[in-house]
């Protein structure tokens, strides 16, 4: 069970890093604009905005990673609280996201079920 959850965490980390990407470097771009619903007019206004929140995904992916790497160096107790800590709110910021706006419900998910799947099956390995 450990093993799947650290997959699940690795990959909600992944998913994080691009987020990040996305936000921080391509914010502007006409693929981004179509993937956030943002005309060109918005996305160069909330530039800076986004760019400093994908700083924020970048961050909880890198503390999802060290949770990994702790509990396969056998810190187990630390990189459990570390995985609470880091894919914790990457799920809280899905459920946020959500109920700030019911239509972002697909983004809510991409961006939260494999942090929450991955820390129920820590939690139960």
């Amino acid at each position: 069970m450990t093993t799947l959850a650290y997959v699940l965490l690795a990959l909600a980390a992944l998913v994080h890093c691009y987020i990040f990407w996305l936000e921080s470097f391509a914010w502007t771009s006409r693929k981004t604009r179509a993937i956030f619903g943002t005309t060109a007019e918005q996305a160069q206004t909330t530039k800076q905005l986004a760019y400093n929140q994908g700083f924020y995904n970048l961050f909880l992916a890198v503390g999802t990673a060290i949770a990994i790497v702790l509990g396969l160096t056998g810190h187990h107790s630390v990189s459990t609280a570390v995985a609470l800590v880091s894919a914790g709110s990457m799920v809280a910021a899905a459920l946020v996201l959500v109920l700030s706006d019911r239509s972002k419900l697909q983004p809510a998910a991409i961006q939260g079920v494999l942090p929450a799947l991955g820390l129920a099956a820590l939690l139960l390995g």
